[in-house]
């Protein structure tokens, strides 16, 4: 029980001990807004915030969809041919290291539709931990069984399908977690870029915004809502991994 209270208690006296030094230190919220403060900043504008955060979320879960897809294609296709492998991992090593933030305003010019644009960001920073995921999976599928199916005369794609696959789930799923954050960040990147072009769409955009206007306790309940956000993503695909590799066990 203690254990599991041990977050909660440290968060409500890390807040706590903030405040205090927000008081004592007569700091204004301009510059650095207590938790009563940012809270305050949250309750005058909750509706508009939680709408800028769905906003967000279906950019984030639309680019962690795409990038699951693409990442296990991609992955599978690799490990099906040799061929496919050496014309798809060079294109994945440049994705891997291409910043986003640097390609993300030729994506929303090149593609026109701000939301599908913002996807295509998103998915770029999220598609590498599935891909990679998935790929250490299907090359540690246990020799023996490969043995096994090739006997049988399975062909490769069978191979593939039927036992490369299933054995990959626990590292896909390992990579879905590192992505799901990693979503949420590319989703907030792209959303910087559309919002400094004048289009408001998500809680990057309500950053921006709190910010020209010298708003920084609105600023801090956008940064909190994203912070929740990214925890609460992370605990429901561990819970899903979890319930997953229950099943595959």
């Amino acid at each position: 029980m203690i254990a599991r209270l041990a977050p909660l208690l440290s968060f409500i006296a890390s807040l706590a001990a903030w405040q205090v030094a927000v008081m004592a230190a007569h700091m204004p919220a301009y510059l650095l807004p207590g938790p009563v403060a940012i809270v305050a900043a949250f309750a005058a504008d909750a509706g508009g915030l939680l709408r800028a955060l769905l906003a967000t979320l279906s950019v984030t879960f639309a680019a962690l969809l795409a990038a699951c897809v693409l990442g296990v294609l991609l992955a599978a296709g690799m490990a099906a041919s040799r061929w496919a492998r050496a014309a798809i991992e060079p294109w994945t090593v440049i994705l891997q290291v291409t910043p986003v933030v640097a390609v993300a305003p030729l994506i929303i010019v090149w593609i026109g539709n701000p939301f599908a644009a913002m996807v295509v960001c998103a998915t770029v920073v999220a598609f590498f931990p599935v891909f990679s995921g998935t790929a250490a999976g299907l090359a540690a599928t246990p020799g023996e069984l490969l043995d096994l199916f090739r006997l049988n005369g399975a062909t490769r794609l069978q191979e593939v399908l039927l036992l490369r696959l299933p054995a990959s789930v626990p590292f896909f799923l390992a990579g879905l977690r590192v992505s799901g954050g990693l979503g949420l960040v590319g989703a907030v990147v792209a959303e910087f870029v559309t919002g400094s072009g004048g289009i408001a769409s998500g809680l990057a955009f309500r950053i921006l915004e709190a910010g020209y206007r010298l708003q920084t306790p609105r600023m801090f309940a956008a940064l909190a809502l994203l912070s929740a956000a990214g925890l609460a993503i992370n605990a429901a695909l561990g819970w899903v991994s979890r319930r997953l590799l229950l099943r595959f066990a």
